[in-house]
């Protein structure tokens, strides 16, 4: 399988603890440097880029078996025996197959609003609102922002995605290939199927926001038997931005 070497961000004292965070889909690293900034005094945190995402490298292929062997090789590349991994979304299910495919390696899992199931929403209507957006007319984010409103009603969605968006010569650009996303989508609404692999018996939290319907206790059960469920109130799928202090002590905790 071919892998890339993921671009990353790297907080705290190296003599510590490693805990690799990954993100969500059309995110990246910046999106957790508040959170990575706050484990940071306990742990040495790692926030990789994961293909197609932020500066790392594109390439056609994105699923979660793939996207796992990208984060294995980062983790080898730092001689890493065992880590922690911390997973939101799309990130969550990367760090639920590493800890499946890969059990040795990984010291404690954290899925953030996520579980081990194939989801039937589609991202069709988020990547074509996106290429639709006609770029050679905009002169700045604001603009883009408006004309994105009519399909992406939400105004902190619209800005999330728009952190994509960047001005290269002069000219706005996206920093992700919507053709991969477009292509791709339909496996990160998946998961694999994981019947030939052992369930995980290390230890697992799965944080779940109160206001979010991702996670359902039957859903984890099967695959991680010794998982615990936290469920923070008031927040929703993005629960580390809404509930940030709520979050991290629960990360922490554990």
């Amino acid at each position: 399988m071919e892998t890339v070497e993921l671009a990353f961000e790297e907080f705290g004292d190296p003599n510590n603890s490693p805990l690799i965070i990954l993100h969500g889909f059309f995110a990246s690293s910046r999106n957790w440097r508040q959170i990575a900034q706050r484990l940071s005094g306990r742990f040495h945190v790692y926030v990789p880029d994961m293909r197609n995402h932020g500066v790392s490298p594109h390439h056609p292929v994105m699923d979660y078996p793939s996207m796992a062997a990208d984060l294995l090789r980062f983790i080898d590349r730092r001689d890493l025996k065992k880590t922690g991994l911390l997973g939101h979304s799309m990130g969550g299910k990367v760090s639920m197959w590493l800890a499946l495919a890969a059990p040795d390696r990984v010291d404690k899992l954290i899925v953030a609003d996520i579980a081990p199931i194939s989801y039937k929403h589609s991202f069709d209507n988020t990547v074509l609102a996106l290429k639709a957006l006609p770029l050679a007319e905009i002169s700045n984010r604001k603009q883009a922002e408006t004309l994105l409103a009519s399909r992406i009603p939400e105004l902190s969605y619209r800005q999330f995605l728009l952190q994509n968006l960047i001005l290269k010569d002069g000219k706005y650009c996206w920093r992700v290939d919507l053709d991969i996303f477009h292509r791709m989508a339909p496996n990160i609404a998946a998961f694999p199927n994981a019947d030939h692999l052992a369930p995980f018996t290390g230890k697992a939290l799965f944080i779940a926001g109160g206001d979010s319907d991702f996670v359902k206790p039957g859903d984890i059960d099967s695959l991680f038997p010794e998982a615990a469920l936290s469920t923070i109130a008031d927040a929703g799928h993005w629960l580390h931005v809404q509930q940030p202090d709520v979050f991290t002590a629960l990360v922490e905790s554990f």
